[in-house]
């Protein structure tokens, strides 16, 4: 553990490199990573910027590629940065994303997305906060050892990756599955979700199912619904019992969480007919499910199936369910795992506050490496700006969190 006045050091250091890391927020906002699924040219330009500047401070870098044929390059990288310690022992991971998502519609941002404004202690643009800021910070909290020539007690690993916005083929999960980079026990910090006070520690998720219900009737003149057979109604009809009974049979509670009970919620609805004196003949939704981790997917899905199956009989209609997404929830990391307990002791140090854990609805990657039996905490002092127009970061947060992890990186297990 760093002593007082080593630490004190570091966080003299981390301030005033406070005017660098604005400017590698305004050199990574200029070069939007953005999937090519939502049409953008992936993370090269941006790997290409990040992997000179860290190897000219004397970082090991290493960058993997995925192959991709919807990108311009061919592939998806990744970067691998590493900084051996003091001590052999287990490696101490920060792992954050390349990706952003797309600006939206332009007229509601209030300056370019991809022009980082700075005003009033704040650095407005894309990406700015998602995840730049925890990627920006934990960068830093390196830069600020390497100029004072220290070393961390431990190995430290940063992992950049690609592709978390759009489902992680490309990033994380086969830098898990085919490289293997961490071991069971490593200490991983994935901050990408908080809270604005930065004393929410997420230890745990619930499962996640989408399912789209697409019902087919028979379309028909709005004066003569007899000659038809209207799927917008059997749809409703669905749909409310799909809400009602969900609910009921899946009511356990867990104070872990927060909601603390499983959500079903109706979403999305396709457009059916564009005129009002039609029958429909097919109507669309979505369900959104986020389900406590002490039931299973196929105990839901069996239960969506008898209601879909009852409905089909009442109004003669056919019913087809489709699955969007079905994510199992990963095994939840222990509460007193020491990952959980340092980073724990860190947000004490640096923010004099007193962190909690809790379990989300969302989804993070942080399950990729609680399924290989890998501990991961999601941390970070955050604004809630993700995906946002006039997304921003606040300027003392990511310098706040960098000395966290400059904490971090002073910690022996």
């Amino acid at each position: 553990m760093w002593d007082k006045e080593t630490f004190d050091k570091i966080v003299q250091r981390i301030e005033a490199l406070e005017p660098e890391m604005v400017e590698m927020q305004r050199r990574l906002v200029a070069l939007p990573a953005i999937s090519p699924k939502s049409g953008g040219e992936g993370e090269k330009a941006r790997v290409d910027y990040l992997k000179g500047v860290l190897a000219s401070w004397g970082l090991e870098v290493e960058e993997f590629r995925v192959p991709d044929s919807l990108a311009a390059c061919g592939y998806r990288p990744s970067l691998v940065v590493q900084k051996p310690g003091e001590l052999k022992g287990p490696k101490i991971w920060v792992m954050t994303h390349l990706d952003v998502v797309p600006a939206g519609p332009r007229e509601l941002w209030d300056s370019d997305p991809f022009c980082a404004r700075v005003e009033n202690g704040k650095i407005y643009g894309r990406g700015v906060e998602d995840n730049q800021q925890e990627m920006v910070a934990s960068i830093f909290a390196l830069k600020a050892l390497i100029d004072l020539g220290l070393k961390p007690r431990l190995p430290v690993g940063l992992m950049l990756v690609a592709d978390e916005e759009t489902g992680s083929l490309f990033g994380v999960e086969p830098l898990l599955r085919e490289h293997r980079l961490c071991s069971s026990e490593d200490l991983v910090v994935v901050p990408d979700a908080g809270n604005e006070e930065g004393t929410l520690l997420e230890i745990a998720e619930k499962s996640i199912l989408w399912m789209k219900f697409t019902t087919v009737g028979h379309q028909a003149h709005g004066s003569t619904p007899h000659h038809g057979n209207n799927a917008h109604r059997a749809g409703a009809h669905l749909l409310i019992k799909l809400d009602r009974l969900l609910h009921e049979r899946f009511n356990a509670r867990d104070e872990l969480f927060s909601p603390p009970y499983s959500t079903m919620e109706p979403t999305k609805k396709e457009a059916n007919v564009p005129n009002v004196n039609t029958i429909p003949g097919e109507d669309v939704f979505y369900f959104d499910c986020r389900i406590l981790p002490v039931y299973q997917l196929d105990e839901v899905l069996n239960v969506v199936r008898e209601v879909v199956a009852a409905v089909e009989q009442e109004f003669g209609v056919k019913i087809k369910v489709d699955i969007e997404q079905a994510a199992p929830a990963a095994p939840p990391t222990p509460a007193d795992a020491p990952v959980v307990q340092l980073l724990a002791q860190a947000v004490r140090t640096v923010y004099r506050v007193e962190p909690f854990v809790k379990g989300i609805g969302g989804g993070t990657v942080a399950a990729f490496f609680r399924r290989c039996g890998i501990p991961a905490v999601v941390w970070g002092k955050n604004a809630g700006q993700a995906h946002k127009p006039n997304e921003y970061c606040i300027i003392a947060n990511m310098v706040g969190n960098a000395k966290v992890y400059a904490y971090l990186y002073g910690v022996e297990v």
